[in-house]
């Protein structure tokens, strides 16, 4: 059976340099990272005690901002998702190589939980 580990938590916001200035403020969260991508959007990495906060740019088109997803790492991606559809476990995305060395795959948990399964480290 896969070992598995809490890796993170990620929000959205529409404003994620402020938000993330909410996390150093008020818990003393370290910020590591800011990413600004091509399409105008910025990306946060926090690192709060050990845990990583990543808060991204929301855009018009969802829902809410707020917890996008939180992730579970593991050390055997493919055993851990086949094991997990055999007990029924319903997945919105299958096992994707986002780069070499790291794969990620999301499924739907109880209560619109969405939970990204990932092997490596971000």
């Amino acid at each position: 059976m896969p070992n598995f580990w809490f890796d993170h938590i990620h929000l959205m916001s529409t404003d994620p340099l402020k938000t993330a200035e909410f996390y150093e403020k008020m818990f003393g969260a370290r910020q590591v990272a800011v990413h600004e991508m091509a399409n105008g959007r910025v990306t946060v990495n926090l690192d709060l005690n050990g845990t990583t906060i990543l808060i991204g740019s929301s855009s018009e088109d969802m829902v809410q901002d707020g917890l996008a997803h939180f992730g579970i790492r593991t050390d055997d991606l493919e055993t851990a998702v086949e094991g997990l559809k055999a007990g029924g476990v319903d997945f919105s995305q299958e096992i994707m190589e986002v780069r070499p060395g790291f794969k990620i795959s999301f499924l739907s948990a109880p209560e619109n939980v969405t939970i990204e399964l990932q092997q490596g480290s971000l």
